[in-house]
């Protein structure tokens, strides 16, 4: 107990200064704690820490130099996944370029080796290509075969490839040409010998046709336009057939080529058809070589060819000179143009009730991109 009122106050107050110097005494070492951290942090490495930071310094130079080789990736990385279009697209070149070098730089290896074992080496691989993977026809010709030689002598191009008849061709345009299309008309006219162009003036076919066929024409070529583009194309084989509808496509007049020769002269060029294998292939060939005479005449070295790839037949007038015993140096002089066939109906033109031989359907004939029909 406390004697007086005095001493109980004087006993409070040294209470208090203890609890406050306490609490000043928690607080000042946390701090220290804080401090002891922070410094922690920024003290110096000892000796013994030197191996571990030199390891780093490996790890780091390693990803330097892969970020260098090119960007690392995990194996089960897609460049979709990124959802920034630009990113996307830049790490996209990115990947494309490391994959070229990696293919450029296995070539050199294998081009190293093939070289270091000479005769020893082994034969090169073929590439594998859609044309030499294409699925087998079962139209595919035989030149030997007695049933396409017999076909060949009764077809209606028997006449000419018996020489009973010179090819004389008309060449016409839709209703209104346009000056694209005129032009495209007067450039054919200096490919194919005996051809004349003459304009429609509102004539339906039908009615061009039978007078084609009393004036001694053999062949009517009808170019269709749209949008001032030639764009389509008829060729009809008088006077009993067949009649080919072809697109027309990548057409390039003379004019517009660069690095081309001078004007064709009047001789009559040579002509190439490559690649009409199939039955169908091999009357369309059929039907392009009809158009032009039978002797070429060498003395004017040009050449029309016509060649056919993945469906495609593609057009080019060339002119030839021989360098030397090895070199030939070859000399565009157009017109280009690329065909693909729509459709070949027997007979002449007719829209209404002619009988089709073969009809192009997009659908269900180019289910395959390794499926063919010429």
């Amino acid at each position: 107990m406390f004697r007086s009122y005095e001493d109980h106050s004087k006993w409070c107050v040294t209470q208090k200064r203890q609890k406050m110097d306490s609490n000043e005494a928690t607080t000042s070492e946390s701090v220290s704690k804080k401090r002891g951290k922070t410094k922690k942090v920024k003290r110096k490495v000892k000796p013994d820490e030197a191996p571990v930071q030199e390891m780093d310094q490996a790890e780091g130079e390693e990803t330097e130099k892969k970020s260098v080789s090119g960007p690392c990736f995990p194996p089960t990385f897609s460049v979709s996944e990124i959802k920034n279009k630009q990113r996307r697209h830049a790490m996209f070149l990115k990947l494309k370029e490391e994959k070229r070098k990696q293919k450029l730089e296995l070539k050199k290896k294998k081009k190293k080796e093939r070289k270091a074992l000479g005769d020893q080496a082994p034969p090169k691989e073929v590439p594998k290509t859609i044309e030499n993977q294409r699925i087998y026809d079962e139209t595919t010709v035989n030149p030997e075969d007695e049933e396409v030689a017999f076909d060949e002598g009764t077809d209606e191009f028997s006449a000419y490839f018996s020489r009973l008849t010179n090819p004389k061709v008309l060449i016409t345009t839709s209703d209104r040409p346009r000056g694209r299309t005129v032009r495209f008309c007067e450039q054919l006219a200096t490919v194919i010998p005996h051809a004349h162009v003459y304009y429609r003036r509102g004539l339906a076919l039908k009615r061009v046709i039978p007078q084609c066929v009393s004036r001694g024409f053999t062949y009517v070529m009808v170019i269709n336009e749209d949008r001032k583009v030639p764009n389509g194309l008829v060729l009809c084989h008088l006077p009993d057939g067949p009649t080919a509808h072809f697109k027309v496509s990548n057409v390039r007049l003379r004019k517009e080529m660069k690095r081309r020769g001078k004007d064709p002269t009047e001789h009559v060029p040579e002509v190439i058809l490559n690649n009409f294998s199939t039955r169908l292939g091999h009357s369309i060939g059929r039907l392009f070589a009809a158009l032009f005479p039978h002797d070429p005449q060498f003395v004017g070295r040009q050449v029309a060819t016509f060649h056919n790839q993945r469906d495609f037949i593609f057009f080019r007038f060339h002119r030839y000179i021989f360098k030397n015993e090895k070199k030939v140096g070859i000399q565009e002089l157009g017109p280009r143009f690329t065909l693909k066939l729509r459709s070949l109906q027997k007979g002449t033109f007719d829209s209404k009730f002619g009988e089709y031989e073969w009809v192009h359907k997009r659908h269900e004939m180019d289910s395959s991109r390794r499926k063919f029909h010429l």
